[in-house]
């Protein structure tokens, strides 16, 4: 099958794109852009005239409840999701039941995923077993069965030389380690960021040191090792300091930030709404700032929607009994637009953290549309608004404090391998 896209304003940072043009795509590949290929014949066409044309998002946090939890989601829903929000590839963390500790579950969630054929679907598998910090997976095994990386999320190890010996195993393998840093212990069973709203609304406060106090650990244990680590969910102005520290001695280390920590602050649960619950917290305004000036310079040179699908139950109960977690991957785009219209973005510097960046960072494919690369591609009005509701969210879950409010920025299409899985009802 053959598609010409023609007339969209072309963005593609990784190869310093930004121009109106056409785009010629065969067999799943783009072959030309600008001028045609030689005896190209389209079998169909696509009018893109004022909208933007990138490549399809890389999103290196996204949940896939199943298996496990399909009450909550299941990858058919949510990739059908992703690609409403004109993600291509995801990552999707070994938080499932049974844990993606095995390659057998690894197997599971990709032949799934190719069934639904919605989205590039790269699992990371947990270090651990069953993510419990004691035992170390079979980091060499999950890496042939398809992941991309591993991680342990936000649950503790034994001690530190278990995640020394993890640290040793994975580096040998060339195996990236996905850190989401804290500190249990100093949480203390927190649910918000320790300061003014947590003390005013009598509510458990998590200080920054939990997440500072872990990270320094962790990159001292990077330095020792020479592991490839990717440092997710940051949220504090201290944690960007010391990521651009690692990075200046050159540590091979990269960090990602959820879209709702660079828009959200602690000030936004003021009214106990539970749909603010997050784990790592919304933080302080000085946070969220320095978070955003950290993406600007490329410190954080990723951007993940950080979703998390939830039924509504989950929270429906006091504030700290509630679910931690927010559907964010059909808002990404909107949110993001934010950035940009705070012109703390220009557009294709938002388009390169949510596209080139990630996939450099996880090393997979993905975020380019030179000629002869894959034709995964989003196209958008970043102007069109829309309404988030039950009936335009594609998600099992509806566990957004964007819920019955409209926002800026629609995904028009998004293609995978050039073939249509995504296209926006007309408003």
């Amino acid at each position: 099958m053959s598609l010409l896209i023609k007339g969209g304003h072309l963005i593609d940072p990784a190869n310093q794109l930004d121009t109106i043009s056409d785009i010629y795509i065969a067999d799943g590949k783009v072959v030309a852009i600008g001028d045609s290929a030689q005896s190209f014949s389209a079998d169909s066409q696509l009018d893109a005239s004022g909208l933007i044309v990138c490549p399809g998002f890389v999103d290196l946090f996204a949940c896939l409840p199943e298996p496990g939890f399909e009450h909550k989601g299941t990858i058919a829903t949510e990739t059908l999701a992703a690609a409403a929000g004109g993600v291509t590839t995801l990552c999707c963390p070994p938080n499932t039941s049974p844990v993606i500790d095995s390659p057998s579950v690894a197997t599971l969630i990709q032949d799934l995923a190719r069934q639904a054929n919605l989205c590039h679907v790269k699992p990371i598998g947990a270090i651990t077993h069953g993510l419990k910090g004691t035992q170390l997976s079979e980091i060499y095994a999950l890496k042939e069965a398809g992941c991309i990386s591993v991680t342990n999320m936000r649950q503790p190890f034994a001690d530190n030389a278990v995640l020394l010996h993890c640290l040793e195993y994975a580096a040998t393998h060339e195996m990236t380690v996905f850190f989401s840093s804290t500190d249990t212990a100093l949480e203390q069973g927190g649910c918000v960021h320790n300061g003014q709203y947590s003390t005013r609304l009598g509510l458990a406060g998590i200080p920054e040191s939990a997440e500072t106090v872990a990270l320094a650990r962790d990159l001292l244990l990077v330095e020792q090792t020479g592991v490839k680590a990717h440092f997710g969910q940051l949220s504090t102005a201290r944690a960007v300091d010391l990521i651009a520290t690692a990075q200046a001695k050159g540590l091979p280390v990269t960090a990602d930030v959820g879209i709702l920590h660079l828009i959200a602050t602690e000030s936004d649960i003021h009214d106990f709404n539970t749909f603010y619950h997050v784990q790592p917290p919304f933080r302080s305004k000085s946070d969220r700032d320095m978070l955003r000036q950290g993406v600007k310079e490329g410190v954080i040179n990723a951007i993940c929607s950080y979703h998390q699908p939830h039924e509504i139950v989950a929270k429906m109960a006091p504030f700290a009994d509630t679910a931690p977690g927010i559907s964010t991957i059909e808002t990404l785009l909107p949110l993001a637009l934010k950035l940009v219209d705070e012109n703390i973005l220009d557009l294709p510097e938002l388009i390169h953290r949510l596209t080139f960046g990630p996939a450099t960072s996880a090393k997979i494919d993905g975020g380019n549309l030179a000629v002869g690369e894959t034709a995964d591609i989003c196209i958008f009005n970043p102007t069109e608004p829309w309404v988030v509701n039950t009936k335009t969210l594609q998600s099992r879950g509806h566990n957004t404090p964007l819920l019955n409010t409209e926002v800026i920025g629609r995904v028009c299409y998004t293609f995978l391998a050039g073939r249509r899985v995504h296209q926006a009802q007309r408003l």
